[in-house]
This record gives C-alpha cells, structure tokens and sequence, in this order.
C-alpha cells in the first residue's frame, strides 16, 4: 500500500519539540509523526466503540489533548486545572 504524502505547517516550537522527541525514541520525524498519529487514532476509535461522544469523556479515557490549532494553547487536558 503505497503513503500519501500530506503537507504540514507546525510552529517552531512544536517543531523542535518534535524533532527532539523522534531522536529519543531512535525515530526519524516522520517516522515519530506517523507513530504518533497512528496511537492517536488508535485511541480515538477504542473510545468511539465505548461510544464515548464528548470530549471530556473522549480526554479521560484516552490521555489526549487538544491544542488550539492556531496558537498551540493547551485548551483541553484530562490534568487541566489540577495542582
């Protein structure tokens, strides 16, 4: 089965945040981008089959985070709010 090939802007940061995380898991970028995207939809499907609809149930249950996709803001977190 052949890759598709899809253009992606990141910040700087989240970019040297990446990049950083790939070498210490002996990952090249892409590599750590396509692992990465692959966990998340694993997730997100084991939490649809639980028939999980809200993002807070959605959060809970799968660890994931939501990031404002034009600041890169935390903007939902299982851990938010808690000290």
């Amino acid at each position: 089965m052949a890759k598709k090939q899809i253009p992606l802007r990141v910040s700087d940061t989240l970019y040297k945040e990446l990049v950083a995380w790939a070498e210490a898991d002996f990952r090249s970028l892409n590599g750590q981008i396509e692992f990465l995207l692959t966990e998340c939809v694993r997730r997100f499907k084991k939490a649809q089959d639980g028939k999980m609809t809200n993002i807070d149930e959605i959060s809970s249950h799968t660890g994931l985070t939501m990031l404002d996709d034009t600041s890169g803001d935390l903007i939902h977190s299982k851990n938010a709010g808690k000290s």
